[in-house]
């Protein structure tokens, strides 16, 4: 099995422990576009009790900034996109800015990063693409003006739209046509400055666009068989790592492999319109627990998997005046109360202290399929048999036959399913078709990973069903 499955899902708590690192780190980001939320001294307060030491904010506001005083909590502040032009045609602007927003509060607020802009490249209402990196280097000279050049980083989120390709993974690019007038100046910044590139990555759009394709498991780092990149061969478990190694394999293309990254945004919605596919209560706590777990065990992604990684979620509070569809109201980690919208941890003491998230949260409302009463096996009908109280996994011929050949072969071979009952001469050979061996080694791999949430997909090939299928003398067994 895959080593990077058998981390984030078939590990004891214990063993999962001793492998959290310092080195990669969680943040969250604080948003407030909202008329109901704390003060900023109670968020502080709050960020604090929940062991919360990094926050991204999209301005400068001096309430903020001044709770922040002693903290000991390090903070992204935010260039907003619309004075990127001024800041790229006036030094002296600059210069301003940098003493009235930074100077003042540094570093008794600890200030470690300057965002310049935010997803320009898509921004456009205010058409700052070719301001970018010529703001970013007027703050650059504004900082070295007060020593605060080695201490304080710049750069800009992107978002994952800045690439032409992304899947798969291996054949990340940028986008053509802005190549040449700001990716390659952008990067070419982050190299002279020692700094990293912020990427916005949101799985759940991607998953809410495709979710006939999509395995929900795959975008919620919750068990499944896993995809292989025909390209570099390797297999991913999650969507996250594989938007990850696209930016990855984007700026390998480009000759710029020395620059890191941070996810200066992620998240997944609690709450959304009726077409928004996948936003939920039970998801987004799966999604953002299982992602704190896959951070702070200190993996890097397959194609890097030694490099730390600092990922930000999205966002502190649910915010009451966004624009957009409901979903848009609801990233949020805590309501404006300071309740927590759902529960997980942000800390390794607290990822100790907790289940692990992939086998704790429930369901999402229609994510498995139950079956009828008869499964169709090929060259013969598999009776069903009323069995209360259990379930099994079977397979799905609508899918065809790769499909159910892809998750025949994983379930026995990296799966560890006993598949020696479907072998020629033994008891559950015939009827000798792709469905009906698929569906006894799909169930054989189901019951031994104890009928785990996830363990019964392969790729959309499989469905749950409460009731016992067998055909001929052969019986699906219900646990080993």
């Amino acid at each position: 099995m895959d080593i990077h499955m058998t981390i984030f899902f078939f590990l004891g708590l214990s063993a999962l422990c001793s492998s959290f690192t310092d080195a990669s780190s969680i943040g969250v980001n604080y948003g407030r576009v909202a008329d109901n939320l704390p003060s900023a001294v109670k968020v502080v307060q709050l960020l604090k009790s929940q062991g919360i030491n990094k926050i991204r904010v999209y301005d400068t506001d001096p309430s903020v900034l001044k709770a922040l005083s002693g903290s000991g909590i390090k903070v992204t502040v935010n260039l907003p996109n619309q004075l990127l032009f001024k800041a790229a045609k006036r030094l002296s602007f600059a210069y301003s800015w940098v003493q009235r927003n930074i100077v003042v509060y540094h570093p008794s607020t600890q200030i470690e990063a300057i965002a310049v802009g935010n997803e320009v490249f898509v921004d456009s209402s205010h058409n700052t693409t070719l301001f970018l990196v010529p703001a970013m280097k007027n703050i650059q000279a504004a900082l070295l003006k007060y020593n605060l050049g080695s201490e304080i980083k710049i750069s800009s989120p992107i978002a994952l739209s800045a690439l032409a390709n992304s899947f798969p993974s291996s054949a990340g690019s940028f986008r053509p046509e802005i190549i040449e007038p700001a990716v390659k100046p952008l990067l070419q910044f982050l190299r002279e400055t020692k700094s990293f590139l912020m990427v916005n990555a949101y799985p759940f759009f991607a998953y809410e666009g495709n979710s006939g394709v999509i395995s929900l498991d795959y975008a919620l780092f919750r068990e499944n068989p896993g995809n292989v990149d025909a390209g570099n061969g390797l297999r991913y478990f999650n969507l996250f790592d594989a938007q990850i190694d696209a930016v990855f394999a984007a700026l390998s293309a480009l000759k710029y492999d020395d620059i890191s990254i941070v996810v200066s945004e992620t998240g997944w919605p609690s709450k959304g319109d009726n077409n928004e596919i996948g936003a939920s209560l039970e998801n987004a706590a799966a999604y953002n627990g299982n992602l704190v777990r896959r951070v702070l065990t200190g993996n890097g992604t397959p194609l890097r998997p030694k490099t730390d990684l600092t990922v930000y979620l999205f966002a502190l509070f649910n915010e009451n005046q966004k624009f957009g569809p409901t979903s848009e109201r609801n990233y949020g980690l805590f309501y404006p109360n300071e309740e927590k919208v759902y529960n997980i941890p942000f800390t390794v003491d607290g990822l100790k202290n907790s289940p692990e998230s992939s086998r704790s949260i429930s369901p999402a409302r229609g994510e498995q399929r139950m079956s009828t009463p008869v499964v169709r096996g090929g060259g013969g009908t598999i009776s069903a048999t009323a069995s209360g109280g259990h379930s099994w996994c079977v397979a799905n011929g609508e899918v065809g036959k790769d499909r159910l050949q892809a998750g025949l072969d994983y379930a026995c071979g990296e799966g560890g399913a006993d598949c020696h009952p479907i072998q020629p001469g033994s008891a559950c050979y015939d009827p000798n078709t792709l469905e009906a061996h698929a569906a006894y080694a799909f169930n054989s791999y189901y019951q031994k990973k104890g009928r785990s949430m996830g363990s019964c997909y392969f790729g959309g090939a499989a469905f749950i069903t409460s009731q016992q299928p067998n055909f001929g003398k052969c019986e699906f067994p219900t646990g080993y």
